[in-house]
């Protein structure tokens, strides 16, 4: 059975539907929680609703991610607008930091001064209850519709809900011990919550400053990109493979070795697929630049100061004036390799009469531009 072919734009709009939807119950739960948090007396209810806020704006930023992700590089943005998504979560990381210190800086002052320790009564636990339901629900909805549109995105929001009902939960232990005879409970479970929001916090934002220094990919992935550039005919070696986050999507650069004769174009067939198997095999990978090589250029010697064809055509015509044969070429294949030009020259089958002894016309024309130390080796091919 074939697979199913995700166009960008069903994408953009499958994440959009499932951002609008955690909005949504984000918003509820909030309201509810904080507002029962404050007449029901739980401190830990009303963090727990400061967490909902904090989901309702990972939602927010999953929207505008979907929204700018789908327009396509531009000339001001050639690389796409995957930065977009890296300074929206670095925000929001720095955020979640600074409500989560609230917290826990409330709580502790709270502790310290039992006068001002809150009782939470019989309300607050149905709003918690309510919060855990709500919030594992958007886990399993927003799980799936990450995993059916292959989102790491939306599967990073789903596990944020998946946090929201934990720390719900703390709340809830927190308020039946609270009313069950243990005063400090409610604000250990604040406490609790507020070091989650932090935790969060610090995750999204350290996760976006390293995409801001372009981290590379985990070793498991590039482990996978080295084993799918081995398996493709014609790619020989690889060296300077090079791999960065950015916004959620990753880049490849890397230098493919190929056989020394071949053409100009099945090098660049080879670079082809070698893009298009990466794209394929890795979701996350968006923009793959291969550089074809004929050598080891790390090892080798480096060819950049030989001269170009122009140039090379008048040496060659110079040095070759004496050997009239030469003008009978046909075509002129320059190799630049090891810091040397090594010649290929093909003669049509029709001259083979006029050039004589083939090996000796050959050694006439190596010995010719041998005091040249641009030049390599000069082979002759008839046909």
């Amino acid at each position: 059975m074939s697979e199913v072919v995700i166009s960008a734009e069903q994408r953009s709009l499958a994440i959009k539907k499932t951002a609008v939807v955690g909005a949504v119950v984000n918003i509820t739960l909030s309201v509810v929680k904080i507002f029962i948090g404050v007449v029901g007396q739980s401190q830990s209810l009303v963090a727990d609703g400061i967490h909902s806020v904090s989901d309702l704006l990972s939602d927010c930023l999953v929207y505008f991610v979907a929204h700018k992700s789908h327009h396509a590089p531009d000339a001001k943005h050639p690389y796409g607008h995957g930065r977009y998504e890296t300074m929206a979560t670095m925000a929001l990381g720095g955020s979640l930091i600074i409500v989560a210190a609230g917290i826990v800086w409330d709580a502790f002052a709270r502790m310290l001064s039992p006068e001002k320790l809150l009782e939470p009564n019989a309300i607050t636990l149905v709003a918690a209850i309510f919060s855990i339901l709500a919030n594992e629900g958007l886990f399993q909805y927003t799980l799936r519709i990450g995993r059916d549109f292959k989102s790491s995105l939306l599967t990073a929001n789903a596990w944020h809900h998946r946090s929201d009902a934990v720390s719900s939960i703390v709340v809830l232990v927190g308020i039946i011990g609270t009313m069950s005879g243990l005063p400090y409970l409610d604000a250990v479970a604040a406490l609790g919550v507020g070091v989650m929001v932090g935790k969060i916090g610090w995750d999204l934002g350290w996760g976006a400053a390293q995409e801001l220094v372009d981290l590379g990919l985990s070793d498991e992935r590039v482990a996978l990109i080295q084993r799918i550039i081995h398996s493709i005919d014609g790619a020989e070696d690889f060296h300077m493979l090079r791999t960065r986050s950015l916004g959620g999507h990753a880049a490849v650069d890397v230098h493919v070795r190929v056989s020394s004769r071949l053409s100009v174009s099945e090098g660049h067939m080879i670079s082809l697929i070698v893009e298009q198997r990466l794209k394929k095999e890795l979701e996350e990978i968006e923009d793959v630049t291969v550089h074809i090589d004929a050598e080891d250029d790390e090892s080798a010697i480096r060819s950049n100061s030989l001269p170009l064809r122009a140039e090379i055509m008048v040496m060659l015509d110079q040095s070759w004036q004496d050997i009239p044969c030469a003008a009978l070429r046909d075509q002129i294949t320059l190799h630049y390799l090891d810091g040397k030009i090594e010649i290929d020259l093909f003669f049509p089958r029709e001259q083979l009469p006029q050039l004589g002894d083939i090996d000796q016309l050959e050694a006439d024309l190596q010995h010719a531009i041998s005091n040249n130390n641009s030049f390599g080796k000069v082979q002759l091919y008839i046909g």
